[in-house]
């Protein structure tokens, strides 16, 4: 895990933007079901908790990617459409969310110390960490940038990496979506990938309908696909310790509405090649507390329970939320 987000000395030596202090307001959500408060299982999951954040820091909002910087589930890193960071704690009463605490912001910067936004470099989608090292996907350009939190935390500045052909060619707003990494310590399923970089694009096709995956260095790179299935769009993915890469999806159509959904698909099954699918744990549509859902990340609680978190991006809409959302892996 990270020790810190940023250090006096690299935020001195890099005379960039600087971090802002905000104030991020939550309501609780008393129910995820409207109806039915006592409704508390959907599928392999079973509801916790959940918040509707607001701020009035204008760059608050557009919350495309969650990840947990402590094994607690309590201080979190996630990223905007825009470029900007945004660090800080969860605070529980209990296992509820009470609020978010210590809520600091700062845009992301590249080599050259400039804003990425002010090149056009926005739809910063998708975050994974390899130890101190964080990948963000860029989406609209997909392209993806590496960031070295050892030398200033969110104050550290992004480097282009090479990416894979066939990934600078995945359609425009549609691409890199998601990113995970597989972590170079990883023993058991999966450890044929360690030190993968998984990417997944939103809703860039093959030639029969499926969702394409790049794996980026370790000792097998190259493509896969995801079984695409009921309308859906990938808009991030996390791995358990258990093997299970779980998708998380969502649909907006006129037909057939929108919802979200999360698969389980067995990471021993993702290799060069190969067509992976899984069984759906989750599904749920506008009738019940959900959003844009577009970022999850998973701890383990203290008494050993999978705990999913999940966050909402409102598109700087007024008429769309930031949600918070909080569930337990209850079994299948």
């Amino acid at each position: 895990m990270l020790a810190a987000l940023a250090t006096p000395r690299a935020a001195s030596a890099q005379a960039s933007p600087v971090i802002t202090r905000l104030t991020v307001n939550a309501r609780p959500i008393a129910s995820f079901d409207p109806r039915d408060a006592s409704h508390l299982r959907y599928g392999a999951l079973q509801f916790r908790s959940g918040l509707v954040l607001t701020s009035s820091f204008k760059p608050f909002g557009g919350l495309s990617a969650l990840r947990w910087l402590d094994t607690k589930g309590e201080r979190f890193l996630m990223l905007s459409d825009h470029g900007d960071w945004f660090a800080g704690r969860v605070v529980y009463k209990g296992n509820d969310f009470a609020g978010l605490a210590d809520v600091t912001s700062t845009p992301m910067c590249g080599s050259d110390g400039k804003k990425i936004a002010s090149r056009g470099w926005f739809d910063t989608e998708s975050l994974a960490f390899d130890g101190q090292v964080a990948y963000v996907g860029l989406e609209r350009v997909n392209q993806i940038l590496r960031f070295d939190f050892s030398r200033g935390g969110i104050l550290s500045r992004g480097e282009a990496i090479p990416v894979p052909p066939g990934i600078d060619t995945l359609p425009f707003n549609k691409g890199l979506e998601t990113l995970v990494f597989v972590a170079r310590d990883r023993k058991g399923e999966g450890a044929k990938l360690a030190g993968t970089l998984i990417a997944i694009s939103e809703r860039g096709l093959d030639a029969s309908g499926n969702l394409l995956g790049f794996l980026i260095g370790g000792p097998a790179p190259g493509t896969f696909t995801v079984k695409r299935s009921g309308n859906y769009d990938i808009s991030d993915a996390v791995l358990l310790p258990s093997g299970e890469l779980l998708i998380l999806e969502r649909k907006f159509s006129i037909l057939s509405g929108v919802g979200i959904r999360i698969r389980s698909i067995p990471i021993a099954a993702v290799e060069p090649g190969a067509l992976v699918d899984g069984p759906t744990l989750f599904e749920v549509d506008l009738g019940y507390e959900i959003d844009n859902m577009e970022g999850i990340d998973f701890h383990i609680a203290p008494d050993g329970d999978t705990v999913l978190t999940m966050v909402s991006d409102d598109n700087f809409s007024m008429i769309q939320r930031t949600l918070l959302l909080q569930f337990t892996l209850a079994g299948k």
